[in-house]
């Protein structure tokens, strides 16, 4: 009781700290709390790696005062798993392999579907959120059963625990935020290694995720818009709006605040879907409008109505089937090509819309973000060769 009395005093205490702007203060209190050895309800039971900072854990969120150390070997491998089950011909073969570059190495899982082999297919990298694994992130955004139908690839990247206690994908760290840096390097790599090992059409490569794997797909797009053509962001942040943790709960709670951007902006604004649920206490729904802004060249500001000189918009107000209303905003250029889309859930949280209960973090009652996406991303014309 004791213990939980503190935790809550504590995290009262972080959160005005960052509210009012004290970003050091509410560092160090986060760091005092780590001291003294407390721990939230979700945290793992696996104890601390040797050699890496432990990390505090606040009502699900993941704070770290510093680098976790990983010393697996250097130079890029990747391994296909032979033993790994596949699923029937007909359906398709779920793989497993693994992946390293510059020093660290992730698991990860790709669908193929059948016949994939016979021709040159798009691909579609999905980041799963915090607490989430590929097989329960396949699951639950029915990613799979679209890619057989439609005849396209999933890729889907795995954090684990060595990375982050949580298996959150580091998109607050600054060393997680820029081309040939950590974690977007490695996904990248991973990317243009089975592009070239599938005989994967480079100019259809795609890149999705919710929540922190959401942030991180906005991070991908920024820094490599020469390997992804769009990207889709699922109750995520815009790239660079955290540096430090103090930061990423300020961002997360308000939308607002953060320091000044540290990630790179693309060369070019890449076509960006958005989706989040307007009562998101998770994520604030902020967020998503700096995603939309950044994807339409305004970094990091709402987008004012009727100031967007340079794009067209339509706005659609619906309801899904099983009763989510939504309102839809699409933005295209001047010769028609769409450049972004966002969609405002009424009423839904912190959860995939459209998803699957197989699944955690979904919204089954919401429209279909998986298959919105993949219509979007369909929708871009073929990139010429650099």
């Amino acid at each position: 009781m004791h213990t939980n009395h503190t935790l809550h005093t504590l995290m009262r205490e972080a959160t005005r700290l960052t509210q009012t702007g004290q970003l050091n203060a509410a560092t160090q209190a986060l760091q005092r709390a780590l001291g003294a050895g407390i721990t939230g309800s979700r945290a793992p039971a696996t104890p601390t790696p040797q050699g890496a900072d432990p990390s505090l854990i606040l009502d699900g969120y993941v704070f770290e005062t510093g680098e976790r150390a990983t010393a697996p070997p250097d130079g890029e491998t990747q391994q296909q798993d032979p033993g790994d089950a596949h699923a029937p011909s007909d359906q398709g073969a779920f793989s497993s392999g693994s992946h390293t570059h510059a020093g660290i190495t992730r698991r990860y899982k790709l669908y193929a579907p059948p016949r994939a082999a016979e021709r040159a297919t798009a691909l579609v990298v999905m980041l799963h959120g915090c607490t989430q694994n590929p097989d329960d992130f396949a699951a639950g955004t029915g990613m799979n059963v679209i890619a057989q139908e439609q005849g396209f690839m999933v890729l889907y990247p795995e954090q684990g625990r060595e990375g982050n206690p949580q298996s959150c994908w580091n998109w607050f760290k600054h060393n997680h935020q820029k081309r040939g840096s950590g974690e977007p390097a490695l996904i990248a790599s991973l990317t243009q290694s089975l592009v070239q090992q599938h005989g994967i059409d480079p100019h259809r490569v795609f890149v999705a995720g919710l929540s922190a794997g959401g942030a991180m797909a906005a991070i991908l797009g920024a820094s490599y818009p020469d390997i992804f053509t769009a990207v889709g962001v699922h109750s995520g942040l815009p790239s660079g709006s955290a540096s430090n943790a103090a930061e990423a709960l300020m961002v997360m709670k308000s939308g607002g605040g953060g320091g000044p951007v540290t990630a790179p902006v693309a060369s070019r604004p890449i076509p960006t879907i958005v989706f989040h649920g307007d009562k998101d206490s998770t994520v604030h729904a902020r967020n998503g409008e700096k995603v939309l802004a950044a994807a339409l060249g305004d970094r990091g500001e709402r987008l004012p109505t009727g100031t967007a000189t340079t794009h067209a918009s339509t706005v659609a107000q619906g309801v899904s089937q099983r009763g989510r209303r939504f309102t839809r905003t699409s933005y295209c250029n001047e010769a028609g090509t769409p450049l972004a889309e966002h969609w405002v859930l009424h009423g839904a949280g912190h959860a995939w819309s459209g998803g699957s209960t197989n699944g955690s973090y979904t919204d089954s009652s919401g429209p279909d973000a998986s298959r919105e996406m993949m219509r979007f991303f369909f929708s871009q014309p073929q990139r010429q060769a650099h």
